[in-house]
């Protein structure tokens, strides 16, 4: 008969459930290889020392996206900007200017005294310069300024 020692620790296996999640998250921490980060101020510190001579500067290539027009909006032409203004002409000058307002409705082309500034400001553009010198002899000059209640 063997002799035992009644006071003697026993030592007895203790088997947990595998599907316990204090387990499952032991087992998880145990598998995973244990890295060491380097601290972020020594990766600073690599950085700053690192010689500049070594950095290469990067091609300066300007890259122009296509653009596409999301609507019809975009291709519209924008329109002039307006400058309003006044003038003085003489009676008579602005008389004619009713009359040519009237030629222009009789040929079936209604125009307003704009217009009619515009298209002579055209013509006047498109004339060489003796032509465009004698039509300016043409016109005697006038007082600038509110012309007086007669």
């Amino acid at each position: 008969m063997s002799t035992t020692d009644p006071t003697a620790p026993v030592a007895t296996a203790v088997t947990v459930p595998v599907t316990s999640p204090v387990v499952k998250k032991i087992a998880k921490k145990m598998a995973k290889p244990v890295v060491q980060k380097a601290p972020a101020t020594a990766t600073k510190l690599v950085a700053k020392v690192a010689p500049q001579a070594t950095l290469k500067p990067e091609p300066t290539v300007a890259a122009v996206p296509a653009v596409q027009p999301k609507s019809d909006k975009l291709l519209k032409a924008k329109k002039p900007k307006l400058v309003r203004d006044s003038l003085t002409i003489p009676k008579l000058e602005y008389l004619m200017l009713e009359a040519l307002k009237l030629r222009a409705g009789k040929l079936g082309n209604s125009v307003k005294k704009s217009e009619l500034f515009r298209a002579g400001i055209k013509a006047l553009a498109a004339m060489s310069d003796t032509r465009f010198l004698a039509a300016l002899k043409a016109v005697p000059a006038i007082k600038t300024g509110r012309p007086s209640k007669d």
